[in-house]
């Protein structure tokens, strides 16, 4: 009886949240996408874009990204490869292509000062030594796979929303059964806590952000001294996104659809163990926010399944220990 009472309690909880979620899902349906040019568009070139990718041992991956760098616009006067000391190929790799497009260019980051994540320290190296004249920077990670006038698109709408900064909700490319469906699954757990992509977000408690493929307009990323209040955040392009809402300033996150893909993991192994690391996003800014997050997840995505087969189950009991016995008869010679 205490384990029927306590389900019931389970699931009032569960309800409870699922509302929240529900209205969450609702209010940010239907949002905007950041779709490809159809023609040629002007005024973006007028603008000046530094490309910043920190690698590190990115050797494997790193092709199809500067490839997909090298193909935007004149807007973009520089691809800045930040190495945070790689020893598999990957600044020879930059070399190549720095000889078939002279905006790439190879900086060195290594060593990382204590006390800085890796990628934020490459970061902020790249953004101390982009061009004077550059009045946005783009982050891109090594994964990442730009298609020709991804750059512009989101100058673009950067311009028509009134954004000082905005992030892709990139798609994503899967290998195999077990990250087929480990992957999307944990996808979604950010969408059950933060909604829908599509809008444009002035609350912290609502901000999503993907340091996959984010621009920033340089003064307002510079205000905030730049990448040096996440030097120690695991999820940095969260914490910087939390931080220019903080201090009053709207960002966006959208879809691109095929303007911009990535291939993040090689299998079910290491989609899990890279994401279990990212998966909490908890910073300075969370508070409780975090294990409310947790709960929603566990209880309306995690459990819906598994607590109704044991209330279903525990029923069934009740129910046959209730139903009358038949009597027992025999027979007499």
């Amino acid at each position: 009886m205490e384990m029927k009472y306590l389900l019931l309690l389970l699931t009032a909880a569960q309800s409870i949240l699922a509302i929240r979620v529900g209205r969450r899902l609702l209010s940010t349906a239907g949002g905007e996408r950041i779709q490809p040019l159809k023609a040629q568009t002007t005024g973006a070139e007028q603008a000046r874009i530094s490309v910043i990718v920190p690698v590190l041992n990115e050797y494997t991956r790193l092709a199809p990204c500067l490839g997909g760098l090298t193909t935007q616009g004149e807007e973009v006067v520089e691809i800045l490869v930040v190495d945070g000391g790689s020893h598999d190929g990957t600044q020879e790799l930059v070399g190549l292509y720095s000889q078939r497009d002279p905006r790439v260019r190879l900086l060195d980051a290594s060593p990382v000062p204590a006390g800085w994540n890796g990628k934020a320290w490459g970061l902020q190296v790249g953004l101390k030594s982009a061009d004077v004249g550059s009045h946005w920077i783009l982050t891109v990670d090594a994964d990442v796979h730009p298609r020709p006038a991804l750059a512009r698109a989101l100058l673009l709408q950067a311009r028509k929303a009134d954004l000082p900064a905005l992030s892709v909700a990139t798609l994503q490319e899967i290998e195999g059964i077990g990250q087929g469906l480990l992957h999307p699954s944990l996808l979604t757990t950010l969408v059950y806590r933060f909604g829908i992509p599509g809008k444009v977000i002035r609350s912290v408690g609502a901000v999503q952000a993907n340091g996959q493929c984010f621009l920033f307009q340089r003064d307002v990323l510079e205000t905030l001294g730049g990448f040096t209040g996440v030097r120690d955040s695991i999820c940095e392009d969260v914490t910087i996104a939390r931080a220019l809402v903080s201090a009053g300033y709207p960002v966006g996150f959208y879809e691109a659809g095929e303007l911009v893909t990535a291939k993040m993991y090689t299998d079910w192994r290491d989609t899990w163990r890279n994401w279990t690391r990212s998966l909490p996003m908890h910073d300075r800014f969370s508070g409780g926010r975090t294990l409310l997050g947790w709960l929603e997840i566990l209880l309306v995505q995690a459990l819906p399944l598994p607590l109704l087969f044991l209330l279903v189950a525990i029923n069934g009991r009740s129910v046959g220990r209730g139903l009358p016995r038949r009597p027992v008869t025999t027979r007499t010679a």
